[in-house]
Formats: C-alpha cells, sequence, structure tokens
C-alpha cells in the first residue's frame, strides 16, 4: 500500500547543472580557500624552518619551489590567500549590515570572486 502523501525522490540529480547564485559561490570559495589555508599550513611551516636552517636548507626550498607541481600549488595558495581575504572582509561587513541589500550582496560577490582571480593572474606573473 503506498503512501500519497510521500513524494518520489529524484532518480538523478546532476549537481553541476544547479546553477549557484553568485552569492553561493562566493560562499563555498571561502569555505574551500579555508581549507586549503588550513591545510596548506604544516607544509609551509616546514618549509620556512627548512629555509632557515642552514643555506643548504634555503637552496632547498628554493629549487623545491621552482618545481612544476609546486608552482601550481604556489598558485593555488595565492588565490586562497586572496580569495579567503576578501570574503572576510564581505562577510564582517555584512555582519555589519553593510552591503545587506541583494544588489549591494551580489555586486560584493562578484567584486570577491573577481578579486580571487586578479590575486591569481598576480600570482601567476610573478610565479610563472
Amino acid at each position: 500500500m503506498k503512501n500519497k502523501n510521500i513524494k518520489p525522490r529524484p532518480v538523478y540529480l546532476n549537481l553541476l547543472r544547479i546553477r549557484q547564485p553568485v552569492t553561493a559561490i562566493a560562499s563555498i570559495g571561502h569555505r574551500i580557500s579555508g581549507v586549503l589555508i588550513f591545510l596548506s599550513l604544516p607544509f609551509v611551516i616546514w618549509m620556512f624552518d627548512q629555509s632557515l636552517s642552514s643555506a643548504a636548507g634555503y637552496a632547498y626550498i628554493g629549487e623545491l619551489l621552482q618545481t612544476p607541481l609546486m608552482k601550481l600549488a604556489s598558485l593555488l595558495l595565492a588565490w586562497a590567500l586572496t580569495h579567503h581575504l576578501l570574503a572576510g572582509i564581505r562577510f564582517l561587513l555584512l555582519d555589519i549590515d553593510v552591503g545587506i541589500a541583494l544588489d549591494k550582496a551580489r555586486l560584493g560577490a562578484w567584486l570577491v570572486n573577481g578579486g580571487g582571480i586578479v590575486g591569481l593572474l598576480l600570482a601567476m606573473v610573478i610565479i610563472l
């Protein structure tokens, strides 16, 4: 016997086809960038320690940073730092009711996402 109050569940839900608003993209990016920064901290601290330990350690880290994988990781970290900083400022402003209107919130989200891309492009010029 079927219950008429229960709606059938969707058979297939393609998350890539759902169009997220720009504010959601900025928020999700803030979370992802925070996780990336947190996970990279032990490695960055280790590299800093190695570079200060001796001239050989400094040279080793210099060579390590020239590898393609580390350049890619550096670019990803540059985006994460830029995006997380800008999104954090945006969220702090939202907390004090600055830019809370929908049009201003969308503009702020666009600025955050664009600023993250600008930070990535600047890092590409410096790193590559």
